[in-house]
């Protein structure tokens, strides 16, 4: 299952530094968040790039994450982790980009194995599809409130911080305990929780509550990532049962 986490963003107070500040709820002017948020769109559709590029080989070199997934995934987890408070300190920076987008590869190579073992099925090719579809339902919905809605989801930012921690620390324990109930309801709360952070980091740049495109990106891939993995994880339990490929 794919792990969990919410990138920091630039706006944070235990940063200190960046680009302009605006009080929290205030909107940016309408330019400026127009600007953000289709360069935000912009760099989310080239990191989908290394994203496939990294899946492709992930198909073919992923045996290391079957065979050793507990240790795999734990050293992905601080990979990704690292990676993330990097593009933090280089946002400002093309090196901030480049950095966005060997992470995005990375989780592309994570996710190789699990789209080997669901393109095996007879089915596989329609889940993924499916998945891939309802991510981008999930994705243009939260859009469509996020940018239409005169609401602040700012507040929500805390609950779901602690609902992430907690489903994180209920996938390790799982790697444990092998309980496929227990795998499907997690990754059903990941959907809904990466969702909810989805709408949250949307209305955040619409807001002004996010000024840097790089980081803004980074938290909508994550929830993207996540949403996509996870449901393509359940659609697999549930529906892949058309038989394995010859």
């Amino acid at each position: 299952m794919p792990f969990d986490m919410e990138p920091a963003r630039s706006n944070d107070q235990v940063l200190g530094q960046g680009g302009p500040r605006y009080a929290p709820g205030m909107a940016l002017p309408g330019s400026d968040a127009h600007k953000v948020l289709r360069n935000t769109y912009l760099l989310l559709a080239l990191t989908m790039i290394p994203t496939v590029i990294g899946a492709y080989i992930g198909m073919a070199t992923g045996a290391v994450m079957v065979l050793h997934p507990m240790a795999g995934t734990l050293i992905m987890l601080a990979a990704v982790i690292g990676l993330q408070y990097a593009i933090v300190a280089n946002r400002n920076s093309h090196m901030g980009v480049v950095l966005l987008l060997l992470m995005t590869g990375i989780l592309g190579w994570w996710l190789g194995p699990l789209l080997s073992y669901v393109l095996a099925l007879g089915n596989g090719a329609a889940l993924v599809g499916y998945a891939a579809g309802g991510t981008a339902l999930i994705f243009f919905v939260m859009g469509a409130i996020a940018t239409t809605t005169k609401r602040d989801f700012g507040f929500m930012g805390k609950f779901l911080f602690v609902g992430m921690m907690a489903l994180l620390v209920a996938m390790i324990a799982n790697m444990f305990l092998h309980i496929p109930a227990l795998a499907l309801t997690i990754s059903t709360l990941v959907i809904v929780v990466f969702s909810l952070f989805l709408l949250h980091d949307l209305n955040r740049i619409v807001r002004g509550g996010e000024t840097n495109y790089i980081i803004a990106t980074t938290g909508v891939y994550m929830s993207l990532f996540n949403i996509f993995a996870n449901l393509l994880t359940i659609l697999a339990m549930l529906g892949g049962g058309g038989g394995s490929r010859r």
